[in-house]
């Protein structure tokens, strides 16, 4: 499911792999660089509408809507503040990482703009790394207002979390050394194996009602295959998001966007249960998504259209992780499935070229046309291309938030098959 980046000038291309872009938008060049660096101020503006929309429902339904018991209440408010700390953090860290990073020639150009004067500036990339750090010291920072040594969930809590960072870890690792397309595949089956050893949930399913009859059980326990399962989903998520890519604020996008569905649906879940257990199983998914949403829109305000940094793959793989790992410990896979549509479309689009069965491209990106700004789409496999060919030419921000409302609509469309299939389906 992972791409491959474009190789470097000095480095000979590996035939047999498929040859795509985890952010498709940027080739790399290691060339040195003196020049003045400047990052363009972020656009808070737009982050501000952003978040609004995105925060405001959740924010309704956990302080006003739902009585969420207080003692539930107050760590995740709590989580919210340290996580508002972090945003404000990553904002101020990104332009001093991002000079690091352009020191050590770690920059790109933005193949959406070739042609014109914006694609011949050099982007410094790989500031997902800034992100994963501030969401790491922020979850770590909150166990001290939520979790007591003998607290049941701290041992699975420090294994999300070492699952998270050694993503972080593999992702850089990536960014910088230009890991080989079947490589990067397996890569999140050994991150996520630090949560499957301390893992002490259910390993059981429950059997949709309609086929109760057929199988004779309500509930199944699959055992190991379970983690297997849960391995597999990691994976999925991780990936997914690295190859549904290419465009200015699409990572990142889709990324929030799931987030604040994850949210709702955790908020929603807390409220129509009186299960003491299931509530602390959905407000550990909330401890790790307010952290990942906040710091992931302070890095959108410098990654939105233009953008005047690069996540890299240490962002995509982080983001696809941590989302897994809250859909696992919250024991919402199939409903964080859903939220995945668009890159279940995407990968399902994918899956001749990055098989080898269809010729796969270095560069899957749409095609730019200077004259005009727009972008036209190809024949490659993607759901941007897919979206162009059959709706036309589009600038890259329009045709980004275009696919940012689709992700929207996926998710809204999950929440509504869940409430129609309430009491008949499980």
């Amino acid at each position: 499911m992972a791409a491959r980046k474009r190789p470097s000038p000095t480095t000979k291309p590996d035939p047999s792999e498929p040859k795509s872009s985890p952010s498709d938008q940027k080739t790399t060049r290691n060339t040195p660089s003196d020049d003045v660096f400047n990052l363009s101020p972020p656009k808070l503006g737009t982050i501000s509408v952003i978040s609004t929309l995105l925060c405001s429902l959740y924010l309704y339904l956990l302080c006003f809507h739902y009585d969420v018991d207080a003692e539930l209440k107050r760590p995740i408010l709590i989580n919210a503040g340290l996580s508002l700390v972090g945003f404000f953090v990553t904002l101020k860290m990104i332009p001093v990482a991002a000079r690091y990073v352009l020191r050590r020639n770690m920059f790109g150009f933005d193949i959406n703009k070739r042609g014109t004067p914006q694609g011949e500036v050099k982007v410094p990339e790989s500031l997902g790394i800034v992100v994963g750090v501030v969401f790491l010291i922020v979850a770590i920072i909150f166990q001290y207002f939520n979790f007591t040594e003998d607290s049941n969930w701290l041992v699975e809590y420090n294994a999300a979390l070492a699952s998270i960072c050694f993503m972080i870890l593999l992702g850089f690792v990536d960014d910088v050394l230009d890991v080989p397309w079947r490589v990067k595949l397996v890569l999140p089956s050994f991150a996520t194996l630090p949560l499957l050893m301390a893992y002490a949930g259910h390993t059981t399913i429950v059997i949709p009602k309609p086929l109760v009859g057929y199988v004779g059980l309500e509930v199944l326990d699959l055992g190991r295959m379970y983690k297997l399962y849960m391995g597999l989903l990691a994976v999925f998520c991780t990936n997914s998001i690295n190859i549904h890519a290419g465009l200015n604020g699409l990572e990142i996008g889709q990324t929030v966007v799931t987030a604040s569905a994850i949210l709702i649906h955790n908020v929603m879940q807390i409220g129509s249960s009186t299960d003491p257990e299931y509530h602390q199983a959905h407000a550990f998914s909330i401890y790790l998504t307010q952290p990942l949403m906040a710091t992931s829109l302070a890095l959108l305000a410098f990654n939105w259209y233009p953008s005047s940094v690069f996540v890299g793959d240490t962002y995509t793989v982080f983001a696809g992780m941590t989302m897994a790992v809250v859909g696992i410990l919250g024991h919402f896979s199939e409903t964080l499935l859903i939220f995945f549509l668009p890159q279940v479309l995407n990968f399902l689009l994918s899956l001749p070229q990055l098989a080898g069965i269809v010729k796969c491209p270095r560069h899957r990106l749409p095609r730019f046309d200077p004259a005009t700004g727009l972008l036209t789409g190809t024949k490659d496999g993607t759901l941007v291309n897919v979206y162009l060919r059959l709706f036309g030419p589009r600038s890259e921000k329009s045709l980004c938030i275009h696919l940012l409302v689709f992700q929207a609509l996926a998710c809204a469309f999950c929440f509504i098959l869940r409430y129609f299939l309430a009491g008949w389906y499980k």
